[in-house]
């Protein structure tokens, strides 16, 4: 048991030490934001690559009664950021339209599990939504500067608005792997 343990530590350590990790700013941004987009996509790119080929059965699989299905999941990350676009960049919420499309998704629970909306389409429909709002997530970014990022809105800065958006993806990536598990 030890041995296969120390093999397989072998092999991640030698799997890390090829690859490159590293937070670095992006150029075309301030360089903050450039972290800060790094960040957001290697988040995303993490979530995405462990869902990319669920199939349908997968995608809207319940692990119980209160959870909630991966693909609408994924579909509540893209609403918390499309709010977090809207709350930093204009100062709002969503307006009525808005709500109809992202409300759903946003807050899940059993209405989320009870509804159409969010269950029977392939895990790339959710994907396809979460990328075009990262895209406008970026688009506007570029538009910012780190003294942006200090802007003060009730009672957090927009910097850490955006942090909440990670630390937001982080516990729901560690949901979906669960389910994952469970899903078979």
């Amino acid at each position: 048991m030890k041995k296969a343990a120390l093999a397989i530590s072998f092999l991640l350590i030698s799997f890390i030490s090829q690859a490159q990790y590293e937070i670095k700013s992006i150029e075309g941004y301030s360089p903050n934001i450039g972290v800060l987009i790094t960040m957001l996509d290697d988040l995303k790119e993490r979530v995405t690559s462990s869902v990319r080929d669920l199939n349908q059965e997968q995608t809207d699989f319940l692990l119980d009664d209160n959870a909630n299905r991966i693909g609408a999941m994924i579909y509540h990350l893209a609403a918390t950021e499309k709010y977090y676009q809207l709350y930093t960049f204009e100062g709002r919420q969503f307006n009525a339209e808005e709500q109809k499309t992202w409300g759903l998704a946003l807050g899940l629970g059993e209405s989320g599990r009870d509804s159409k909306l969010l269950k029977g389409k392939p895990i790339k429909y959710y994907l396809d939504i979460w990328d075009d709002v990262r895209a406008d997530t970026k688009k506007m970014l570029k538009t910012k500067d780190d003294a942006w990022l200090n802007t003060k809105a009730s009672r957090m800065n927009y910097h850490w608005a955006w942090y909440h958006v990670m630390e937001h993806q982080a516990n729901h990536m560690g949901q979906i792997r669960l389910i994952q598990k469970r899903a078979g």
